[in-house]
């Protein structure tokens, strides 16, 4: 079973994203950013669903840069879902390296469709 990681500082969020999920692939949950890096290198997920503003040392861009400068986690599909809709923000999501980037507020229908796609 592939395996995902939801790092989002609101549980609503991780939440609604673990129940739209949690049928076809193993869940894993952080609150922060220093516990989704901890996660994932525990847990070795196939994608991260992760927010930009999250609480603690890391924010979701300092963890992108983080797994995609890792040897070991740098494949992993990364989907930013944030409320920062800026085309900046967007641009940012980009050259950060994010595989998707999602609007809050979002369709889990859509990211769900977008990893069933990625995770095939």
């Amino acid at each position: 079973m592939k395996k995902i990681l939801i790092a989002d500082d609101h549980p609503d969020i991780r939440r609604l994203l673990s129940i739209t999920l949690g049928g076809e692939y193993q869940i894993f949950e952080a609150n922060d950013g220093v516990s989704a890096l901890q996660a994932l290198r525990e847990h070795r997920p196939d994608a991260l669903v992760l927010d930009i503003m999250m609480p603690g040392a890391l924010d979701g861009l300092q963890v992108l840069d983080r797994v995609k400068a890792d040897p070991d986690l740098k494949s992993t599909l990364v989907a930013m879902v944030t409320a920062r809709g800026q085309a900046a923000d967007y641009r940012a999501g980009q050259e950060h390296g994010a595989d998707a980037y999602f609007i809050k507020p979002f369709s889990p229908l859509q990211v769900v469709n977008w990893l069933r796609e990625k995770l095939k």
